[in-house]
C-alpha cells in the first residue's frame, strides 16, 4: 500500500544486507523527466502503468538490483506480479488502511490519495490490492507500529531462514 514503508524499510534493509537499494518510482521519474504526479495527471494511470511495467521488468532482470521498492500499484498488472514472483523475493509490508492514513495524511505527492475521502480511497485500494500483494509475496510482514529497525530485523530473519532451508541461495 502507499505509505506502508517500502522505501524507508527498503533502504535500511539494503544497508543491512550490503546491497544496492532501488526505488522503482524514482527510476520512473528519472526516465520520464518529471514527477509521477504530473505524468499521472497529464497522461493518465494506464500510461503510467505501462512505463512502470517496463521499469520493473528491467530492474528485476538486472543482477545489480539488490533491494527493490516498487510503487504500491505495481501488483495491478499480472505481468508485474509474475516478474516479481519469479525473479525476486517479495516482501509484503502489510498495513491497514488506518495505519497508512496515519502515515500519509499530509503527503500531497500521492496522486491516488488526492480525493475528498482518502480513508475510503485507502479502503478501496486495500480491498483490491491486498489479495494481489498476498499472491505475489513470498513473505508477509505486519507493519503496525514497529520501528523501521524492527521491521528490517524481521525481514532479515525471514530471508536468512529461507536461505537456510533453500541451501543458501542468495536473495535478489
Amino acid at each position: 500500500m502507499p505509505g506502508a514503508g517500502k522505501s524507508s524499510v527498503g533502504r535500511q534493509l539494503a544497508r543491512r544486507l550490503q546491497v544496492s537499494f532501488t526505488d522503482s518510482d524514482l527510476v520512473i521519474e528519472q526516465r520520464l523527466g518529471c514527477s509521477i504526479r504530473s505524468f499521472f495527471e497529464r497522461e493518465g494511470e494506464a500510461r503510467f502503468r505501462d512505463v512502470e511495467a517496463e521499469v520493473i521488468a528491467s530492474l528485476a532482470a538486472d543482477p545489480q538490483t539488490g533491494v527493490l521498492a516498487t510503487g504500491g500499484g505495481a501488483v495491478l498488472r499480472e505481468g508485474n506480479r509474475d516478474v516479481l514472483r519469479r525473479q525476486c523475493r517479495v516482501v509484503y509490508l502489510h498495513s491497514s488502511p488506518d495505519d497508512v492514513l496515519r502515515r500519509v495524511r499530509h503527503d500531497v505527492s500521492r496522486p491516488l490519495l488526492q480525493v475528498a475521502d482518502p480513508r475510503q480511497r485507502l479502503r478501496e485500494l486495500y480491498a483490491l490490492r491486498d489479495p494481489l500483494y498476498r499472491a505475489t509475496a513470498h513473505f508477509v510482514v505486519e507493519t503496525g507500529r514497529p520501528s523501521i529497525a524492527m521491521l528490517v530485523n524481521t525481514i532479515s530473519m525471514q530471508l536468512e531462514m529461507a536461505d537456510a532451508s533453500a541451501g543458501g541461495a542468495s536473495p535478489s
